[in-house]
């Protein structure tokens, strides 16, 4: 299929052009972006002023801050002024003393030999500047003048030379262009890992050479408004990648995936798969390392906006295992795939988790989150009544009517059965290992009651004789008194 691509200006739409067909692709706008993909800052500084002088005094940053075009331009034409302005002064200098009327004359001593015109002044130049040696033109002893000229031109041409040629080679080592080896992936997405959710996205290395020392930052470009009422339009966040483990420090020989966690702390806190169609928010990701070749610190950047965060999937794999070594496919390297994923925030869902059961029962320890690894782990899990001081209680008061206390779910089926017996469903039940002594009369023998049948008491209330039988507790003790 066939497709014709038209711009019209920032928008583009795409026009099938196959016969009996007909479909328009919706308009997409460009969203107006801090940091542009490719890494360049789309700001335009204006109204300096004064300031500019600043440019001045800072010259040779400012050559190698220019463009291509514009470093050329000025090479070709500071050598061309240079090479015509001393040209000129060895041509004046002849027509001063008058070599120019004894050009042919042998019996004349000239302060250069065989120079006549402005050409040939200019040659003399260019042989003596570009060191090319002395043959038909030369300079002679009785000329002064000439020699506090030649040497002028010696310095003023070695100064020229180290200023532009130096502009001119670091410009060309800049490590800019080893940034261009180093890639992101086309979209950021959401989804789970390790139970909690996360943002996560792809770094790769197209070189065999290593990024040394390479470290990965994040910041947030979203506006705010504070409690004071001040507008903050391009507000800075930084974003966790694992700065207290030591994540953002990266061995960059293999794609990469960064990871944030979406935890109390992190500003998508309150981010779900709705809200995130309603936000506007910038993501600036800052890749820096050493180049291993020069020693130069590389800096690579781009960003992702909110239309470019998928909720729910995750990055296909591109590592595969071949013989005696591991390969990368690059044509995956963008490509993501789907995967179950909440649709709500994590602020949603620790709102969910912190509220109490139906039954009364308050979730003990923090609830799911000891029952289960983080979000994933409450998507499909019931929480049972575990007990709590609710439950404490009521067995205390029922000890306290003499109501026999029933074993909870966890003893098993026949203390179901025996809790039934009394009256009492055996879901009331205390929970186990709770078992408060009732009160009782002094001097009044203890009966036996369910408890002691259904099963033994604790060894630390035994007497000797009785720990080593078995048998139930004994009747009260009788008082020393």
């Amino acid at each position: 299929m066939s497709a014709l691509r038209r711009k019209f200006g920032e928008d583009y739409q795409v026009v099938n052009t196959n016969r009996g067909t007909s479909y328009t692709a919706p308009v997409k706008k460009k969203r107006q972006r801090f940091v542009e993909k490719n890494g360049r800052c789309n700001v335009q500084h204006g109204n300096l002023g004064g300031e500019t002088s600043r440019y001045i005094s800072d010259l040779f940053t400012t050559l190698v801050d220019l463009k291509w075009r514009w470093n050329l331009l000025i090479f070709i034409l500071t050598y061309t002024i240079a090479w015509l302005v001393m040209a000129s002064m060895w041509w004046i200098i002849a027509y001063i003393r008058g070599d120019l009327n004894h050009g042919h004359d042998q019996s004349y001593t000239p302060c250069v030999a065989n120079v006549y015109n402005f050409p040939s002044a200019f040659l003399f130049f260019i042989e003596t500047e570009a060191t090319i040696g002395y043959g038909y033109r030369y300079i002679t002893e009785k000329c002064p003048e000439g020699i506090i000229l030649f040497l002028f031109q010696s310095l003023l041409g070695s100064i020229v030379d180290a200023f532009l040629i130096g502009c001119m080679f670091i410009k060309m080592s800049q490590p800019k262009k080893r940034a261009e080896t180093l890639m992101f992936s086309q979209d950021a997405v959401i989804s789970q890992r390790d139970g909690k959710l996360c943002l996560m996205f792809r770094v790769g290395n197209l070189r065999n050479s290593h990024m040394v020392s390479a470290q990965i930052r994040c910041k947030l470009i979203k506006s705010r408004q504070t409690p004071e009422g001040e507008f903050l339009p391009l507000d800075q966040c930084e974003l966790d990648v694992g700065f207290g483990t030591g994540a953002d420090q990266l061995f960059l020989v293999s794609p990469l995936t960064i990871c944030h966690e979406i935890n109390p702390k992190s500003p998508f806190f309150d981010l779900s798969q709705r809200s995130l169609t309603n936000e506007q928010f910038e993501i600036v990701v800052i890749l820096e390392g050493i180049v291993e070749t020069t020693g130069m610190t590389c800096q690579a950047r781009t960003s992702y906006t909110e239309d470019e965060v998928l909720w729910g999937h995750r990055f296909l794999p591109v590592m595969s295992l071949e013989e005696g070594f591991f390969r990368v496919d690059y044509s995956q390297f963008h490509n993501t795939f789907e995967v179950p994923t909440p649709l709500y925030s994590v602020k949603e869902y620790e709102e969910k988790t912190s509220l109490p059961s139906p039954g009364g029962h308050a979730h003990a320890g923090g609830g799911a989150r000891a029952a289960g690894p983080g979000l994933l782990g409450g998507l499909h899990r019931h929480h049972r009544g575990a007990g709590g001081e609710a439950a404490q209680q009521a067995a205390a008061d029922e000890l306290r009517e003499g109501g026999p206390p029933a074993q909870g779910a966890e003893d098993g089926p026949a203390a179901r059965r025996q809790g039934l017996q009394h009256g009492r469903p055996a879901a009331q039940a205390p929970a186990r290992g709770l078992r408060p002594r009732p009160r009782r009369r002094r001097g009044a023998a203890a009966a036996p009651g369910p408890q002691a049948q259904l099963r033994a008491p604790d060894p630390v209330h035994r007497g000797p004789a009785e720990a080593q039988s078995g048998g139930a507790c004994p009747g009260p003790r009788p008082s020393s008194r």
